[in-house]
């Protein structure tokens, strides 16, 4: 594997805490802190690519966002998600050499073993 792969992940947060506004608020904020971390793209998923059960808001679904990253900076960006999002309910989706991971988490000790996997699975390992 070249080391320009880019790695695809999308990230569903899951808050039952929070109300529709507030989750748009959170994954916005998250958003801008990933763009931060030098990755190829990141934006919110627009509701075409709606998941069967998913709530959208003007046109983007709630809570989820998808970034590409280069194999470099995949592991800040799962250090960011686990800093901040790390007691939360969270899903996400890994696709990495023509292949996908799907995870879930719902604390900093199940966060943690996604992040693992996760890195395990982009080093084809």
């Amino acid at each position: 594997m070249s080391s320009e792969s880019n790695v695809k992940l999308t990230i569903a947060l899951s808050n039952p805490d929070l109300d529709t506004e507030e989750q748009e608020r959170e994954t916005r904020n998250f958003l801008r802190e990933i763009r931060d971390l030098d990755v190829e793209s990141a934006e919110l998923v627009a509701v075409t690519d709606t998941p069967e059960g998913a709530k959208s808001v003007g046109g983007f679904l709630v809570g989820v966002l998808r970034t590409e990253v280069s194999l470099a900076n995949f592991k800040k960006v799962l250090e960011s998600l686990r800093d901040r999002l790390g007691n939360k309910p969270i899903e996400l989706e890994v696709e990495a050499n023509g292949k996908k991971l799907k995870v879930k988490a719902n604390s900093q000790q199940e966060l943690t073993a996604v992040i693992e996997q996760a890195q395990k699975f982009v080093a084809g390992k």
